[in-house]
């Protein structure tokens, strides 16, 4: 639990990022998490209003059993499949987080408050059973601050539309590429326009479009450092911020838009920006690099609590550090293309090993689950 000394010393750069408009959420849950009120804990001291997950969080926590054995035992009693079994877990989890993300929920008039679940990794490149999955998960997890995460692959598009249509908030995730993200923009507004057109109410969808950032860097700097010179050393470290800035000018010039004037007009919300993979891997940089320089009004960053401490310890927040760089980040993007560093390869890369290291992450957490359930199983008998 977070004592009242380390609360005081968290409430500086924290509070000033979310003053700065900074929603911030943890990347991170387990069982044990909530059951111990660590959770509630971070609400309540770290300015944290919402929690994202990933496939890769859920087997980091069912994988090691902890807090999970007395529902596996029931579960194995019950002779579930191991897909049953892990949904049942991992819902659980989510529906128990957002009872104690509830009152941000409400008092953030539903912007915040926010726990995010993912569509089974395997249905990647399959709308209609992304959209199916992402209809079960809303019905399963039955509370009104769940978000459906769902990625953005080209067959992820057409879901996020049909699902953002039928009135279920989404988490969009996955998104690498600048194109890409102009068209996760435009298929969420295809949904609002499904939506009003269904009699919805707009004002109770929610989204954000989970904007990968330091995988760009991991992967641009490997082949900056391949090449050695002394211009490609000097850019590393900047890709990524590039990448995220110029992301939210394209947000600036799509919610500017006429088709977003109609939609706003009609009580819609802004599908919000929000920064993923922010925490550093590369141990050179400073460990809050991807806060502390891509802050910005009406975003979301969520952490790593790793990140999150090293935040409240020493993160520099300074005010606005996005809207005024959008030609120095075009210009380092080009820089980054003209030593034969191809953008658009690099972001296609990222984006199908995003989805390969989800779909072995969900993998390991079903062979995890299955070794327990069998193991229980054999006991009960």
């Amino acid at each position: 639990m977070i004592t009242v000394t380390e609360a005081t010393a968290s409430a500086g750069a924290l509070k000033r990022l979310s003053d700065e408009g900074v929603s911030i959420w943890l990347d991170d849950l387990s069982r044990r998490r909530i059951e111990s009120g660590n959770l509630a804990g971070l609400v309540e001291t770290r300015n944290v209003v919402g929690v994202t997950t990933n496939p890769s969080i859920f087997q980091a926590a069912i994988g090691s059993g902890e807090g999970y054995e007395e529902q596996l035992a029931d579960l194995a009693v019950r002779g579930v499949t191991v897909d049953e079994a892990v949904r049942m877990m991992t819902t659980a989890d989510v529906r128990a987080a957002a009872d104690v993300l509830r009152p941000v929920y409400e008092a953030t008039g539903g912007r915040d408050g926010r726990v995010s679940i993912e569509v089974d990794p395997r249905l990647a490149h399959d709308t209609a059973a992304t959209v199916a999955e992402a209809r079960q998960l809303a019905w399963l997890v039955d509370r009104p601050n769940a978000m459906i995460k769902i990625p953005a692959t080209k067959a992820g598009l057409p879901a996020i539309t049909e699902v953002i249509g039928a009135g279920i908030s989404v988490n969009v995730t996955l998104i690498f590429s600048l194109e890409r993200y102009r068209e996760v923009m435009d298929a969420y507004l295809a949904g609002l326009e499904r939506a009003q057109a269904a009699g919805l109410d707009l004002s109770a969808i929610h989204s954000v479009a989970s904007f990968f950032v330091s995988r760009v860097d991991a992967e641009i700097d490997k082949r900056l450092t391949l090449l050695g010179t002394d211009e490609a050393l000097a850019l590393k470290g900047r890709a990524a911020l590039a990448n995220a800035r110029l992301a939210y000018e394209a947000y600036e010039q799509v919610f500017a838009g006429p088709r977003w004037q109609a939609l706003g007009g009609a009580h819609a919300n802004r599908q919000r920006p929000l920064w993923a993979s922010t925490g550093v891997k590369d141990p050179a940089y400073k460990d809050t690099l991807y806060v502390d320089e891509l802050v910005a009004p009406g975003t979301v960053n969520t952490m790593p609590e790793a990140t999150l401490n090293a935040v409240a310890d020493h993160g520099d927040v300074q005010g606005d550090t996005v809207t005024g760089g959008y030609a120095q980040a075009r210009a380092d993007l080009a820089a980054v293309e003209r030593l034969g560093i191809s953008y658009d390869e690099v972001v296609r890369q990222l984006e199908n090993e995003g989805v390969a290291k989800f779909e072995v992450a969900w993998q390991d957490l079903l062979d995890a689950v299955t070794k327990s359930l069998n193991s229980k199983g054999v006991d009960a008998e």
